[in-house]
């Protein structure tokens, strides 16, 4: 299997820290690996070495927690001074980070049963992105599969 750069971040860095399975993926146990702070207000951003977060449930605090953690590990400035193009750039790229943090491909992959309610449990997900994550993963699969088959049979 292929993967993508967004893909291999998220695995070097979990590995990194010491995060191998999907009992370990708690966002303030990251945070502190990581030297992040984490707030709670009304408003989710990052700011400095803080990422700040509204309260919610377990889910929406994860996920909310693997997109913000994009803009600290990978964005610079502040999005007040960016073109609209830009910060809706650093939105797509951290909404599709949240994914791969999230639900990491490296220990999906290791699932025996992998489908929406398994997905749910062992990420702390909710509904919408379990599934969402299973298609992105599934849609890996195919593409890869007819890349394959196209490329020997053209050879």
């Amino acid at each position: 299997m292929y993967y993508t750069h967004v893909e291999d971040y998220v695995e070097s860095l979990f590995l990194s820290i010491g995060v191998f399975y999907p009992n370990q993926l708690d966002a303030h146990y990251i945070a502190k690996k990581l030297g992040v702070e984490i707030v709670y207000r009304d408003h989710a951003l990052r700011f400095a070495n803080e990422v700040v977060l509204r309260k919610g449930s377990d889910e929406f605090e994860w996920q909310l927690f693997g997109h913000e953690i994009c803009h600290y590990l990978i964005h610079a400035g502040c999005q007040l001074n960016m073109h609209p193009l830009f910060i809706d750039l650093q939105e797509y790229q951290a909404n599709h980070f949240s994914y791969h943090f999230c639900v990491p491909t490296f220990m999906l992959r290791n699932l025996e049963n992998v489908t929406v309610q398994t997905t749910m449990m062992n990420f702390t997900v909710d509904y919408d992105f379990a599934c969402r994550r299973l298609e992105m993963y599934k849609n890996k699969f195919y593409s890869q599969e007819v890349y394959h088959e196209s490329h020997f049979i053209g050879s």
